[in-house]
């Protein structure tokens, strides 16, 4: 019978990391559209089901968010988390709550929308930084 050498450990590189961060970014912002349009349905916690939601959407958008700061940094994690939160309430509030969503608030949004793209686009992860292991 032989000896197998052990295998080796798989470590992601520094691009998947970054990736996945991103993408773990992505979900804390949806996560922040249905906390902040749950917490609009608990009508002040009045309403036990939106409530409960908010409660649980709450927890799961500071995790993922707290996931996602290990690698991205927390200026640039944080607009683009809030820009996501903030442009999709507005329109999943429109949509569910019926509330106003004119051109001039329509305009707006996009220019949220077009800087957290920008965020994206120019980077902000720095894994040395963050190293503190």
């Amino acid at each position: 019978m032989s000896v197998q050498p052990e295998a080796a450990a798989i470590t992601p590189t520094k691009t998947q990391t970054t990736r996945r961060a991103w993408g773990i970014l992505l979900f804390a912002g949806v996560c922040e559209i249905a906390f902040a349009v749950s917490t609009d349905g608990s009508r002040g916690f009045t309403n036990l089901p939106w409530s409960i939601a908010t409660v649980v959407t709450a927890a799961a958008t500071i995790f993922t968010l707290s996931l996602a700061l290990r690698t991205i940094d927390v200026g640039v994690g944080y607009a683009v988390w809030t820009g996501i939160g903030a442009s999709g309430a507005a329109i999943f509030g429109a949509i569910i709550f019926g509330e106003n969503l004119g051109p001039l608030r329509i305009l707006f949004l996009a220019v949220i929308i077009a800087g957290v793209i920008c965020l994206k686009l120019a980077g902000g992860s720095t894994d040395s930084a963050k190293a503190c292991d």
